[in-house]
């Protein structure tokens, strides 16, 4: 009998995958991560840790499984944390979720899995996995859930294949409102809760009060940058090759305060990120303003008026070698090669089609139409119709 640790939060995704692989026959173990635990940062009387470890021993204890709960808040804070304020200062807009999934729910928590002796680690993840083989060889595939409003592969992007050796998504096949009715036929407790938003594992974080423990405000000027800025509409040089050009598209334009005029101020350049147009508090403009860039070091925010502002669209980014992850390896590009995909470049967006090129540095992925707040630090993900190939983090 094969042993499975369920990663259970209390819930109802991943109640009913408890349920289902008990169905299936596995001996299954039901273990909650307590990730985080500095209330002052959390909306506590919202949903707190406490209240989603409770709700997940009910749900095991409903079951009929063994439970415990581990506590990696050393690791959470190390991996996901340190790294968040770390690229937050860099001007960086971090991606916690895929990091979680990558350094603590298939590396620290399945470490602790195999260790009480599980064959595979099983999330209520909404994807779903499949191997083939070739050339003799197992190869594992991450493939989009079922339920297309809740496809939940793109923050599993960073998994490699021993990883996902290991990993099952007992609910990939399943929609949500499907999920809801086996643990309301159940009886569980989990049936009616709300899907949780935020971090995470954090509970409900304040995303500017969480960082403001760290980043210590700052007043700077909020500067609006017209769409007849020149460098919107420079002429196109002739290229000698295709490296060349892509290289010019993928470049971002450099802005000073000088090429625009100063609208408003803001309490620190690392709380926004590119396209967000909520908590800038600039009145008057004929369209709402969004940021187009955030400079960390002159601590400037630039923006532009209106969601279709040319600051904002751009159809090539580049991923650089070192930020560059395949989870299938054995198609991954050498360079010179290039490969038609679909891809996005954040969670929930439609994938759109776009072609990767290989370089000796890295990787440019050129998308058929341009992309709005192309955002660096945040992941770009590409697919071959269900199959998630590989990703990386746009530089």
């Amino acid at each position: 009998m094969k042993r499975v640790i369920v990663g259970l939060s209390g819930g109802v995704d991943s109640s009913v995958a408890a349920y289902l692989l008990k169905e299936q026959g596995y001996e299954v173990i039901g273990l909650f991560m307590k990730n985080w635990h500095d209330d002052s940062v959390t909306i506590s009387d919202e949903c707190p840790w406490l209240e989603d470890s409770n709700d997940a021993m009910l749900v095991a204890d409903k079951l009929g499984i063994p439970f415990q709960t581990v506590d990696l808040s050393v690791q959470y804070k190390e991996r996901i944390v340190d790294y968040m304020f770390n690229e937050y200062e860099k001007g960086r807009t971090p991606n916690p979720d895929v990091l979680c999934n990558r350094e603590i729910k298939f590396d620290v928590f399945m470490d602790i899995a195999m260790e009480l002796g599980a064959d595979y680690v099983a999330t209520g993840h909404y994807c779903r996995k499949a191997t083939i083989e070739t050339d003799g060889k197992e190869i594992h595939q991450l493939l989009a859930g079922v339920d297309n409003n809740k496809d939940q592969s793109y923050f599993l992007c960073q998994l490699s294949q021993a990883q996902l050796a290991k990993a099952l998504f007992p609910i990939g096949e399943l929609t949500k409102p499907e999920v809801r009715e086996i643990a309301k036929a159940q009886d569980l407790i989990t049936a009616e809760k709300k899907d949780s938003q935020g971090l995470c594992f954090i509970g409900k974080v304040r995303l500017p009060d969480f960082l403001q423990q760290q980043l210590k405000p700052k007043e700077g000027v909020i500067v609006e940058v017209e769409d007849s800025f020149e460098v919107y509409n420079q002429a196109i040089p002739e290229f000698n090759s295709k490296e060349n050009e892509l290289a010019f598209f993928a470049k971002k334009p450099e802005y000073a305060i000088s090429d625009g005029k100063v609208v408003g101020k803001h309490q620190g350049a690392h709380y926004f990120t590119k396209g967000q147009r909520k908590g800038l508090a600039v009145g008057g403009t004929t369209e709402p303003l969004f940021v187009i860039d955030t400079d960390v070091k002159e601590n400037v925010i630039y923006t532009g008026q209106g969601k279709n502002h040319p600051g904002l669209l751009r159809n090539v980014l580049f991923v650089s070698n070192d930020e560059l992850h395949w989870i299938r390896e054995d198609l991954a590009l050498n360079d010179g090669e290039t490969l038609e995909v679909m891809a996005r470049i954040r969670y929930r967006q439609p994938l759109e089609k776009a072609t990767l090129y290989k370089v000796s540095s890295g990787l440019y992925v050129e998308f058929a139409n341009k992309q709005s707040a192309i955002t660096e630090g945040q992941f770009v993900a590409w697919y071959n119709g269900e199959e998630l190939l590989g990703s990386g983090v746009i530089s």
